[in-house]
């Protein structure tokens, strides 16, 4: 199923962010060893930063990350690996469009950064671990950050540009970590390929990482695991926003049932009474998005969107069964869903709310 939609603003109260510790510029090092999402006070101001360990948006929940950035009033900041190398024996990932365009609808600023430090993994000797920023340079892109009045997208695009220069940087550094640590990594003339394509600037890195997204919705659409138990067809969104750029998303499941249009994000437990927290705010990062769609249309119908957070378990839900700690994240979700216009639905039962 596709379905197209606008996003002019982004209208959205979060409830389930964590409470956020506070560093200074100075600790900039020790928040990022420290901390997945952190406040810092730069020159009296302050900023709401996460940051990602890969560049690939499936690990260590990076959604989760941005989430708990986002009941700040202020800027939001997330800095991200331009590549991730773990080493011949792990997986190398590269940033993508779709990525900064997420974080660009949102509002959230993107910080392309590069590993110059790590670790051998204690556990496998042809990889590598504890990888660490060039703290100088992100600091260096904070201060930039703190002075600049566009919107997020605008710089986003900007760091765009830098992309090439920083992932010469990342295969350098990489290059001397392995000389280093005597750990091979990944071949260096395999990224080189991918910088070419960078080289040529950020139309090329956008239609690149675009058609890359796109190859990976297409399979994504055709699949569908097992334990995500959804009943309908995978649905693709492609959303303009108020630019006239073009992004591609997929929903687990759309249906249509008259002129409304069911929009569900679906998050799997085996063995919990919920699913984690970090799964839960994951799937409400995709309901900021569907919460704000207008002008939604299938095919040349207009219908209204009607986003859900489907949360579904291995066993049968049982509300006696939750610890308080559960039962208090599901309180607060329905509060979220309610003020913010979705539904919740827990394996094939809706929530009141």
């Amino acid at each position: 199923m596709e379905i197209s939609a606008e996003i002019t603003g982004i209208k959205y109260k979060p409830l389930l962010c964590r409470e956020l510790k506070a560093y200074s510029i100075e600790n900039l090092e020790q928040a990022l060893s420290k901390d997945a999402t952190f406040l810092l006070n730069v020159n009296n101001q302050k900023l709401a930063v996460s940051w990602w360990v890969s560049a690939k948006r499936t690990r260590s929940y990076p959604y989760a990350r941005v989430y708990d950035s986002l009941g700040f009033s202020g800027k939001k900041v997330t800095v991200i690996p331009v590549m991730k190398d773990e080493g011949i024996g792990g997986d190398r990932d590269h940033i993508q469009w779709d990525t900064i365009s997420l974080m660009s609808l949102l509002g959230v600023y993107v910080i392309i950064s590069y590993y110059t430090d790590a670790s051998p993994n204690p556990r496998f000797r042809d990889k590598i671990t504890e990888q660490r920023f060039d703290i100088s340079q992100v600091k260096e892109q904070i201060y930039s950050l703190l002075s600049y009045q566009s919107d997020a997208l605008h710089w986003n695009l900007l760091q765009v540009d830098k992309a090439h220069e920083l992932a010469h940087r990342a295969l350098d550094a990489y290059s001397r970590i392995s000389k280093s640590l005597k750990i091979p990594v990944h071949s260096r003339e395999a990224a080189e390929r991918r910088i070419t394509e960078l080289v040529k600037g950020k139309e090329a890195f956008m239609k690149l990482s675009r058609s890359l997204a796109q190859k990976a919705r297409d399979r994504e659409s055709m699949t569908v695991q097992p334990k995500e138990k959804l009943s309908g067809k995978k649905g693709t969104l492609i959303i303009k926003n108020y630019l006239g750029g073009y992004y591609f998303f997929t929903a687990d499941e759309a249906k249509l049932k008259a002129n409304n249009m069911f929009l569900v994000e679906g998050k799997h437990t085996e063995s919990g009474n919920l699913p984690a927290l970090e799964d839960i705010k994951d799937g409400l990062l995709r309901m900021i998005l569907f919460t704000n769609l207008t002008n939604v249309k299938f095919g040349k119908k207009k219908v209204k969107p009607r986003p859900i957070l489907k949360l579904t378990l291995k066993h049968r839900f049982k509300t006696s069964a939750l610890s308080q700690r559960e039962n208090d994240t599901l309180n607060l979700l329905k509060k979220e869903a309610k003020i913010n216009g979705f539904n919740i639905q827990l394996n094939n039962m809706l929530i009141k709310l």
